[in-house]
């Protein structure tokens, strides 16, 4: 009895935190849809002016959570830009928690309601979520041979032509380091070995394509790269082992009580175009975030373990940048579900809300369907190299994918 009581308590940490920031989605969501509408006759940057304001206010949101209820301390190495810039944001990447670490410094130069993400496709299919990260500006990708670098170009060129401000956030590893998981990091150290590159330890190779994408077409657009290495402080195994990061049940959790980022401003100017000088640069970047992280955990001196080197400052985040967004969206959502109407609106919201997401989503999956013929690829009557091996759920879906040619599998490349 006592121990299921102390079990239900501990969940609570994690449900009513997820309870409030997923229950005022629909309230959220049609805030948003409301002012997409009104905004369908203004100019485009306003309304990107406006929808960056309402994404900040739910991030605000989240990290009155993952900072000011966990009381988690955030340590930073290095010194963070005070003014906002347009920047691709890389990190390492080892827990589901690490968008909350681009959220952590983007409030702390005000920019939160800027930050976008590349995303794994499959995440589009959320719901609610996965449809509006798009409309903010994510960008949702394939891995290996499926990337469709055209599609990437495209959005990113007409969010850059229209001025939006951007802080691109992008985890080059593709999928998560987790130290439990030994073989996709012997595989990913297998890979190096294979290319002449360095054999990495306490992260992944990194894939370069997202990435190069990113910066060669925003390019005169941005001011800066963000080198971000980050570390979660914890206890370590009975032989002296990192255990996996904490995920976002565990954060909340309060299982983490120390997040040191390493903070690392670089001149996009500095940064090689051509992709094979780019590879190896993104390598060699990867290779100080293996030393730094080496350090971190595996140095047998005291003063060294569960910390960077260098210099670091504890930067609390005040309660005024957070809690008033709580209150807004807590105001919202609760008059909801006191009434008979607002609860069916509410739920009406999740639903058809969730249906559109994902028949836009299903939409999106047909336009970009690919035709080989004659050994070139069309797409809206202009050359791309996307794959056509989609699985389609409509039938003009699959009637396409019956009429691709085997040849589209020479136009594929090696992905990494």
């Amino acid at each position: 009895m006592l121990l299921s009581l102390v079990v239900h308590t501990y969940s609570l940490r994690y449900w009513l935190p997820a309870a409030v920031m997923i229950g005022t989605a629909p309230a959220y969501l049609l805030s948003w849809s409301a002012w997409r509408l009104l905004s369908t006759v203004l100019p485009s940057n306003l309304y990107h002016t406006v929808d960056d304001c309402v994404y900040s206010a739910y991030q605000s949101m989240v990290l009155f959570f993952f900072e000011n209820y966990t009381g988690v301390e955030t340590v930073i190495y290095g010194d963070i830009p005070e003014k906002k810039e347009n920047v691709v944001y890389l990190s390492n990447h080892q827990s589901t928690a690490d968008w909350i670490i681009a959220d952590m410094l983007a409030i702390r130069q005000n920019a939160l309601g800027h930050v976008r993400y590349v995303l794994k496709d499959g995440l589009k299919w959320l719901p609610l979520y996965g449809w509006y990260f798009s409309q903010h500006g994510g960008v949702y990708v394939k891995r290996s041979a499926n990337f469709d670098e055209k599609a990437m170009k495209k959005k990113l060129s007409s969010q850059t032509k229209l001025g939006t401000p951007m802080y691109l956030v992008i985890f080059p590893e593709g999928t998560r380091y987790n130290p439990e998981l030994q073989k996709v990091i012997n595989d990913s150290q297998a890979f190096a070995a294979k290319e002449g590159l360095a054999v990495l330890k306490h992260v992944l190779t990194p894939r370069m394509k997202a990435s190069h994408v990113a910066i060669e077409t925003m390019k005169e657009h941005l001011d800066a790269v963000y080198d971000i290495t980050i570390a979660y402080e914890g206890k370590l195994t009975a032989a002296g082992q990192r255990h996996p990061a904490p995920t976002m049940p565990e954060f909340l959790c309060k299982e983490c009580p120390r997040v040191h980022i390493h903070f690392n401003r670089l001149d996009v100017r500095e940064i090689p175009v051509e992709p094979v000088f780019f590879r190896r640069w993104l390598h060699e970047r990867f290779e100080i975030k293996d030393k730094l992280l080496t350090t971190f955990y595996d140095s047998e001196d005291p003063k060294k373990k569960w910390r960077f080197p260098g210099e670091s400052q504890k930067s609390p985040l005040s309660l005024t940048k957070t809690l008033p967004s709580l209150l807004i969206l807590g105001g919202l959502t609760l008059p909801m579900l006191l009434t008979e109407s607002g609860r069916k609106l509410y739920l009406n919201t999740w639903l058809y809300g969730t249906l559109i997401g994902w028949v836009w989503s299903t939409t999106l999956k047909c336009m970009t369907v690919t035709v080989y013929r004659h050994g070139a690829c069309f797409h809206n009557s202009s050359v791309t190299h996307t794959t056509c091996e989609l699985r389609a759920q409509s039938a003009v879906c699959e009637t396409t994918a019956k009429n691709t040619s085997s040849r589209s599998q020479a136009l594929l490349s090696e992905g990494r």
